[in-house]
């Protein structure tokens, strides 16, 4: 294995995707069990989601999940990516991850986004509309002044005084703000690798250092699948991509179904080029087909971190992707199921 592919942190996100037929509960459930495979195969954090309304998705309630999922592990660090500030009070969500961080002390992450409810009917239900937004530079200082000395007399006990690392997702502004906050950035490739990479050089151009963070900290998320042939990983990937096609033209974000139902399917001309647009951007192959591709995207991007959020509708098929995945990336040993992780780094996302 290569220097740069080999240096850097793999994490995982679930997004507690539900299949045609499955029970929320069991989404949930499915999440917890994954969370201690990716501690069993080395994998640095996981990492939970939130979504409401949402048919194709039970994770409602991140910093609950979080909970279920550091009760059942050890060692791998839990959190959020992200809990969408503008949906909550700033001193609700320090008091939970400060809750958190008490039962499960140096394991704990805070990664958040700034998107609203998807759509009009949920974010009246939130009690916020678009313009909640708008209001987030304000949130986040709030938010991250409970951890230091409160915020006007106001105190978000058990937060205070305890180092809960947090993340910025990175949509529409999220580079420059992070930048500006001096907060670890998490950055997908929507609208194309090129523009990832020119918000990631931005970012650490205008990077400030800030008492969270003293250096930039790039986290790069994108789906990874890894199967036998490159036909059966890019196969792997059709469910979700036919689901974001599906929900961008209905407004329902729908469960998974079969990869055979959707290559039956004629699609109208918007359906597929936001399904070709979500295939995009994802690593797809051979174990030695993705790690040239991850070589590459390092070497790009300069990330510190790649965080894996696949989806498929074969779960069998998507655990083996990230076990072995993480043999390409040298989390585990093939001969010894051993883990091979590297010592914690500096800076604020160790």
């Amino acid at each position: 294995m290569s220097a740069p592919l080999s240096s850097i942190r793999f994490s995982v996100l679930d997004r507690s995707r539900v299949r045609r037929g499955e029970s929320h509960p069991a989404a949930l459930r499915e999440t917890v069990a994954f969370a201690r495979l990716a501690e069993e195969w080395g994998y640095h954090r996981f990492w939970v989601a939130e979504h409401h309304s949402v048919p194709g998705v039970a994770g409602s309630a991140p910093t609950v999940l979080a909970a279920a999922a550091a009760a059942a592990t050890s060692r791998i660090r839990i959190g959020t990516g992200g809990v969408m500030l503008p949906n909550h009070q700033p001193l609700v969500v320090a008091e939970q991850f400060g809750v958190l961080e008490s039962l499960y002390p140096g394991r704990i992450d805070m990664g958040l986004g700034r998107s609203v409810g998807f759509t009009d009917g949920v974010r009246r239900a939130l009690g916020h509309d678009k313009r909640a937004a708008e209001d987030f530079d304000a949130q986040l200082t709030e938010l991250l002044a409970y951890f230091t000395e409160g915020r006007q007399g106001v105190h978000a006990w058990p937060a205070e005084g305890l180092r809960v690392p947090a993340f910025l997702l990175a949509t529409g502004s999220g580079a420059e703000r992070a930048a500006r906050f001096g907060l670890p950035l998490v950055i997908a490739a929507v609208g194309g690798e090129d523009r990832m990479v020119e918000a990631i050089e931005r970012y650490r151009a205008d990077f400030r250092p800030s008492l969270p963070g003293a250096t930039p900290y790039v986290v790069v998320s994108g789906s990874i699948v890894i199967a036998d042939t490159t036909a059966q990983a890019h196969r792997l990937l059709l469910p979700e991509a036919w689901a974001v096609a599906y929900s961008r033209t209905r407004g329902e974000f729908p469960p998974l179904i079969p990869p055979s139902e959707i290559e039956a399917r004629t699609m109208t001309a918007r359906e597929r080029r936001i399904f070709d647009e979500g295939l995009r951007g994802s690593l797809y192959g051979t174990e030695d087909e993705v790690a040239d591709q991850l070589e590459r995207l390092v070497s790009r991007t300069g990330a510190d971190e790649i965080l894996v959020h696949t989806s498929t509708y074969d779960r069998a098929a998507r655990l083996a992707s990230h076990r072995r995945l993480a043999l390409v990336a040298g989390l585990l040993r093939e001969s010894t199921g051993e883990r091979d992780r590297a010592g914690a780094r500096p800076g604020t996302a160790a």
